[in-house]
């Protein structure tokens, strides 16, 4: 029944940007996407883009200063090492562009409008190029300046994820059931891999591959020449990105479920470890505690046996993956009474956001 529930929740998922889309006036209907650096954090949450200000929540600014029937944001905004804040509108006008983190001014003065589909996925950024996947099936590559710069690589599905590299080749994996390995220098890599079931979660880069998680229910191995084999299963789809902690590699999947897998021996740390809800965002590690947030609205903090070191009810429904941020642990809620929450280590709420009129 929740794997059903959650086919009904993607159809929806489309048909609420389509919806915001042609609507006259903004709309947020769907989950936020978000970032942080040591000062602020950045939440896309439907018509805008917020900066709040770490030490206590205070909005920053915001991009628009008015809303565009024409413009939603869903996805996590991307944070470059020469100080842009990349993202793309997921509405009827859906430019890719940039903006500056600490002013919320754009950057280009011309946003990249190639693509044809929204823009669900964060970009990419590596050697001096922007990797931005589309729901058209391209993965679009741009320079610094928003400028194409190569032309667009058509892999087919939509693609939902960052890609992903290990500082020469880079993976990219897509809801048409395949992860595909790109050569930047043009050379011929790997053929598409058949994952098994869609992969709406990035790959997560190892010592030898990458990592993936799918709707197939299993963690595939995949090594740069293409060769893979699946090391893990679930108990049902997983969705966000496994994260790799060492040797250890921690997923969670829509029944609810959170594993921690002996990499090197392929054993499971741990027994069964399930919250209250199914779990859509990928898993935090930071310091010694693993962070899970899970549809119901709650919000966990783990230790790394599997027990719960405290728990959260945050309200709404919990679809993006939480962010840590200088001493904080940032969690932003679908259909709650605010949009963003900060809480410590300990689990002490530092403090919420909610956006002025």
């Amino acid at each position: 029944m929740k794997t059903k529930r959650f086919l009904l929740f993607i159809l929806l998922v489309l048909g609420s940007i389509i919806l915001t889309a042609c609507s006259r006036g903004p709309i947020s209907t769907n989950w936020a996407g978000l970032a942080a650096d040591a000062e602020q954090a950045y939440i896309s949450n439907g018509s805008f883009i917020y900066a709040v200000d770490i030490t206590n929540g205070k909005e920053v600014w915001r991009y628009p200063a008015e809303a565009d029937a024409k413009q939603v944001f869903y996805a996590n905004p991307v944070l470059t090492e020469d100080g842009q804040l990349l993202i793309g509108s997921a509405g009827s006008s859906h430019p890719f562009f940039s903006l500056n983190p600490k002013t919320g001014k754009e950057n280009w003065t011309e946003s990249f409008t190639g693509a044809k589909g929204t823009w669900m996925a964060p970009p990419l950024v590596f050697d001096g190029k922007i990797y931005a996947p589309n729901t058209d099936g391209y993965l679009y590559i741009l320079d610094m300046e928003g400028k194409q710069a190569a032309d667009p690589i058509e892999l087919g599905g939509a693609l939902w994820s960052t890609p992903s590299t290990d500082g020469k080749l880079i993976y990219v994996t897509s809801l048409d059931h395949h992860l595909h390995i790109i050569d930047p220098s043009g050379s011929k890599a790997a053929d598409p891999i058949d994952l098994g079931g869609a992969a709406p979660g990035s790959p997560v880069i190892g010592t030898d591959g990458a990592y993936v998680g799918s709707f197939a229910s299993t963690i595939e191995f995949i090594k740069p020449n293409g060769s893979h084999e699946a090391i893990a299963t679930a108990k049902n789809w997983i969705w966000g990105a496994p994260a790799l902690d060492g040797e250890t590699l921690y997923y969670a999947d829509l029944n609810g479920s959170i594993y921690s897998l002996d990499v090197a021996t392929g054993s499971q740390n741990w027994g069964d470890v399930q919250p209250d809800g199914p779990v859509v965002a990928s898993l935090l590690v930071a310091g010694d505690q693993i962070y899970v947030a899970t549809e119901s609205g709650s919000f966990y903090a783990l230790d790394r046996d599997g027990k719960t070191v405290w728990e959260k009810t945050i309200g709404g429904k919990i679809y993006t993956s939480p962010v840590a941020s200088a001493d904080l642990i940032l969690v932003a809620p679908y259909q709650a009474d605010f949009i963003l929450a900060a809480y410590d280590a300990a689990g002490k709420q530092a403090w919420t956001f909610t956006p002025a009129k």
